[in-house]
């Protein structure tokens, strides 16, 4: 009758270590205001909260912003007018962003030169740059790398669920609907090509 109390009290102990571990990774992913997107959405959707903002439109002005890269580089996104940005937000933490990196590694390679991808990191989630340095050095991702330390950006676009991607035009205009979920090399070349 002991040993099947203790073993019913290690039982109980070992679930509340759980659940308090879940609770933590919830509160903290809550307290940066990003959720990850979920492939039980509806595709492009993401997951939002009821009240949650759209996000900016097609038609909008995208928003300038000022942002460092991981190599200390200041960048703004006017720098980059007269030419198509895809604007991808994404985190270290985020498994459809890590699933969609190796793809827009692939794009920028084979259309860097008719395509900007600015991959501004959601680093205020994050527990550190050097973590975020040593995945994109992992991953041997080339693209600009943009560091969102106060997570301003991610409420100038009304970013809700990572990765989320907006589709800049030459003119700096967002010209097609944003994508919230991961994109696939195919769909960046259909965003390429319904950009001008």
């Amino acid at each position: 009758m002991k040993q099947w109390g203790a073993t019913a009290f290690l039982v109980l102990l070992f679930a509340f270590v759980i659940i308090s571990a879940l609770n933590e990774n919830d509160e903290k992913e809550a307290d940066s205001g990003l959720q990850e997107y979920s492939d039980r959405d509806q595709e492009g959707a993401g997951m939002t909260a009821p009240n949650a903002p759209d996000g900016l439109e097609e038609g909008e002005q995208a928003p300038d912003f000022t942002l460092q890269t991981l190599e200390g580089e200041t960048v703004k996104l006017s720098d980059f007018k007269g030419k198509k940005v895809f604007l991808n937000y994404w985190a270290t933490w985020c498994p459809p962003c890590r699933e969609e990196m190796p793809e827009m590694q692939r794009f920028h390679e084979e259309f860097g030169d008719e395509v900007v991808i600015l991959a501004v990191n959601g680093t205020g989630s994050e527990k550190s740059v050097k973590q975020v340095k040593e995945y994109v050095q992992e991953g041997e991702y080339t693209f600009p790398i943009l560091l969102d330390k106060d997570l301003a950006i991610n409420q100038t676009y009304e970013i809700i669920s990572i990765p989320t991607t907006y589709f800049i035009g030459t003119d700096g205009v967002i010209q097609q609907p944003r994508i919230v979920g991961p994109m696939t090399y195919e769909y960046m070349k259909e965003m390429k090509n319904a950009l001008n």
